[in-house]
């Protein structure tokens, strides 16, 4: 068993944390800097110089488990303590301390709230037994609403301090005066904002709902808080993201509570944009695609699961929908937004897909106008009920038709991109490097939908030198590089603050 420490004990020692996988991972990564820097940790990215590093792997797909692993083996070759935490650590636990023992420890969620004690033991030589991996969704009651008080850990949905007790709040509390567990790990106008954690669905496919549990709503003074503290240290786009945003206020009571949600975040002082991503097509119901492409300051943007369009592959999938029902779907967006932005990501060789199947998935690619499209090959994962499923497909013929049919995407958002030329779009800056104004419009997420350049006007009232990474900016689209844009700006609609102060 591992003692608790004080901060006096951890006060000058480093550690590193390295983050892999999604924006959620992000998120969590954040929270355990939060718990480390109030213990006295001096919390970093860089390994240089670290006394341990801690690793929040990825254990999504095959090639996401290969990269956590490379990353620890890297880590240890620089003789620092190497820590496993996240998503591998927890779907395998045990099985994957004994095969990798260049790992001091690898933790689990539960292990998260005492995440100082676990580092110390580790630099101290002591033992931490690896946990061995269960089905998260067990720990949690089967009914929504009797989930929340249950004490399980959850990361990112911290409701203790490091080292203070209960946090001190109710329903009743401003969000202003909310604690906020969380200490932000890089700089920027962006920031992901948890909305939830697991997932209550049971796609053939997927893993995730194992090893990261039943779906568990953060309830909105929560995240009203950490909204308004992110805007307090220059946050001005706020990307919510869950494994399943659209089911986001079934535990609490509300199924619409995301509609409600999404007008106060984007009334929170300094935020100009928010955004929400993970959107699942058969439970994306009216009201939330009016609030979504009407709502100001709500990005008119829909990031729809739809990983295939052919009845027949959604069905063995465990999943609903069709060809006509998702472009009925992107049709009533575009009839509120008619510049609204669409992206999904997409399964090509799911057991029994066919010709016929990749057929009707190209007609969908060719009517849906898709901004951006993910493709993944299908492989078979741990545990899932995709891997004893009939109807294999050889892996050259998925080759073949991932090659197809990435192509085929490329190019149609290619076009997509081009519909855009002479259109008004609001980017916000990003970033800027040597002269080169980088940013997004609202249909752009970030890291995996483009971006936007902004190119010198001619003349006007926008000093193209003058921007600074934060600022929102109207401008006419004059070009494009695939599903990048070049834009002249033409407005500036509102400057982001100065310096923050106190940001972390």
């Amino acid at each position: 068993m591992v003692s608790a420490t004080s901060p006096s004990s951890t006060a000058g020692r480093r550690v590193a944390l390295l983050t892999l996988g999604c924006a959620r991972n992000e998120v969590d990564s954040e929270e355990l800097a939060a718990r480390l820097n109030a213990d006295g940790w001096q919390v970093t990215t860089d390994g240089e110089g670290a006394d341990v590093v801690l690793v929040n792997t990825c254990g999504f797909v095959e090639k996401a488990k290969q990269d956590s692993i490379e990353t620890l083996l890297a880590a240890a070759d620089t003789g620092a303590k190497v820590v496993a935490a996240g998503c591998m650590a927890e779907r395998y636990g045990r099985e994957l301390a004994d095969s990798l023992p260049e790992a001091g420890a690898v933790l689990s969620f539960d292990d998260y709230p005492d995440i100082s004690a676990r580092l110390n033991a580790v630099l101290a030589g002591e033992q931490v037994t690896a946990h061995t991996p269960r089905d998260r969704r067990e720990l949690l009651p089967l009914t929504p609403v009797a989930r929340h008080g249950s004490g399980v850990s959850v990361p990112g949905h911290a409701q203790t301090r490091p080292a203070g007790g209960d946090l001190v709040a109710d329903e009743h509390t401003p969000a202003h005066l909310r604690p906020v567990l969380r200490h932000r790990l890089a700089s920027g106008p962006v920031a992901s904002l948890k909305l939830a954690s697991g997932c209550d669905r049971r796609c053939a496919f997927c893993a995730i709902p194992a090893f990261r549990g039943a779906f568990v709503s953060r309830p909105p003074e929560e995240l009203l808080a950490e909204a308004e503290w992110l805007a307090r240290t220059g946050v001005r786009e706020l990307v919510l993201v869950s494994e399943n945003s659209t089911s986001y206020g079934k535990d609490l009571g509300d199924p619409r509570l995301l509609e409600k949600l999404l007008p106060q975040l984007a009334a929170v002082t300094g935020i100009v944009r928010v955004r929400a991503s993970y959107l699942q097509p058969a439970e994306t119901r009216p009201g939330l695609v009016e609030t979504i492409a009407t709502t100001p300051g709500v990005a008119a943007y829909f990031d729809l699961s739809f990983q295939h369009s052919s009845e027949p592959v959604l069905r063995r999938m465990r999943r609903f929908g069709s060809t006509a029902r998702f472009l009925e779907l992107l049709g009533s967006a575009r009839d509120l937004a008619p510049a609204a932005g669409a992206r999904s990501n997409f399964i090509v060789g799911f057991p029994g897909e066919t010709r016929g199947d990749v057929d009707e998935l190209v007609r969908f690619f060719s009517e849906a106008r898709l901004d951006a499209i993910g493709m993944f090959d299908y492989s078979d994962e741990d545990g899932t009920e995709a891997a004893g499923l009939s109807g294999k497909v050889s892996a050259a013929t998925i080759k073949r038709r991932y090659d197809r049919l990435s192509a085929l995407a490329d190019e149609l958002c290619s076009q997509r991109a081009e519909e855009r030329l002479g259109s008004t779009v609001e980017v916000l800056v990003d970033s800027i490097d040597g002269g080169l104004v980088e940013g997004r419009a609202e249909h752009q997420a970030p890291e995996v939908d483009g971006s936007t350049t902004l190119v010198a006007p001619e003349h006007g009232d926008v000093d193209l030198a003058a921007l600074r990474p934060g600022d929102l900016v109207r401008a006419t689209v004059t070009g494009t590089e695939g599903v990048d844009l070049l834009a002249v700006p033409v407005e500036l609609i509102s400057a982001a603050a100065g310096p923050p102060n106190g940001a972390r």
